[in-house]
């Protein structure tokens, strides 16, 4: 049985650029390519796609009662502050509206990476040493990690802020970034330690017993022991960073991250679908740099590139995303001794905490 999918969305073009926004400032939203190929994809399973919009859309939906869906495809980033992912899954939650992906909660902790952090820590996930700092601050008594030093935007993803002045060699550089940071961005700066070595990333499906996708390395300029270098908005725009799928290290080391990515993923309560960063150091020691639960769903981005390894196409895997969810909010039957998912008629949220559980 076919279902009415709505899918919520915020599109580069409809950024409303201010004089003082950095150029970066729309990069996290999408391109009408990506919501075209999703709504490709789900009706490829025989569902209706209806097209909504981000959270102001949604709500002019649902007030003019004119919002008939069955669940809603989520990938809307929202426009500004730390809470603009949580926006929609918020909305859709007070309606009692199913959809895919995290929730509120998990989009507000995650956006915020100190917050992030302090998750993965208590939970014995390696991370990165920190510190959260502002203009107004000692930065010389707040940095007890030493030099080099990674200076990021407290609550962006995608690279923002991030250039080939992030790493900083001594307090001047600091307060530099730190400064520039907090004026463009509009946020407190996250200040870590930096991790000379290698860098991946690792997809998680599922819920329950969540599955790792195949490891990817990032290679910049065709280079995968990294060392100094980093993965930065310019190379985003420029699409000068290969990635490369399965990434080619040790069968230890990529169950190794893969383990972490799937540890990562409870900690923050991940649902349906996420992408988890890494950075490794020249002796092998891997940490955690971050978690997106709503990483970009592109045909050509990185999130999409095990499916060629695990033998599926894109329509298959934005599918598989599509039935786990069904699954979880009640509204197909888990699939059981390897036969497909079955759809159900729709039932009470409280469905999903039983599943979950």
């Amino acid at each position: 049985m076919s279902k009415v999918i709505g899918l919520t969305y915020d599109l580069k073009s409809d950024w409303q650029r201010s004089e003082d926004d950095p150029i970066d400032a729309a990069a996290e939203l999408d391109g009408k390519k990506t919501v075209d190929c999703l709504q490709k994809a789900l009706e490829s399973a025989g569902h209706k796609v209806v097209l909504i919009g981000g959270a102001r859309a949604l709500i002019d939906r649902i007030t003019r009662d004119d919002l008939k869906v069955d669940i809603v495809f989520n990938i809307s980033e929202g426009f500004r502050g730390r809470n603009r992912e949580s926006q929609v899954p918020a909305i859709l939650d007070l309606y009692d509206i199913p959809f895919v992906g995290a929730d509120a909660l998990t989009l507000g902790v995650t956006l915020d990476k100190v917050m992030a952090k302090k998750c993965f820590m208590a939970d014995g996930i390696p991370t990165a040493r920190f510190f959260k700092a502002t203009i107004d601050e000692d930065l010389e008594s707040l940095n007890t990690i030493g030099f080099p030093l990674f200076v990021k935007t407290l609550h962006e993803g995608t690279s923002k802020g991030i250039t080939k002045k992030s790493r900083v060699e001594n307090l001047e550089g600091l307060k530099a970034q730190v400064e520039h940071i907090c004026h463009h961005y509009k946020q407190p700066a996250l200040v870590e330690e930096f991790i000379r070595g290698t860098e991946f990333t690792v997809g998680v499906i599922g819920n329950g017993t969540p599955k790792a996708m195949p490891v990817v390395q990032y290679a910049i300029d065709g280079r995968k022991n990294l060392g100094n270098e980093f993965y930065s908005y310019r190379h985003v725009a420029e699409k000068s960073v290969e990635y490369i799928c399965p990434a080619p290290i040790d069968k230890e080391l990529a169950l190794t991250l893969q383990e972490l990515a799937v540890r990562a993923y409870k900690a923050v309560d991940c649902r349906d679908f996420g992408r988890v960063d890494f950075r490794v150091d020249e002796a092998g020691n891997p940490y955690v740099l971050e978690i997106n639960p709503l990483p970009n769903l592109g045909p050509d981005d990185v999130f999409v590139l095990f499916a060629k390894v695990k033998g599926m196409t894109y329509n298959q895997i934005i599918n598989q995303i599509m039935d786990e969810a069904l699954v979880r909010s009640g509204l197909m039957r888990p699939p059981k001794n390897g036969e497909a998912a079955l759809p159900q008629a729709k039932s009470p949220r409280a469905k999903e905490e039983a599943y979950r559980k």
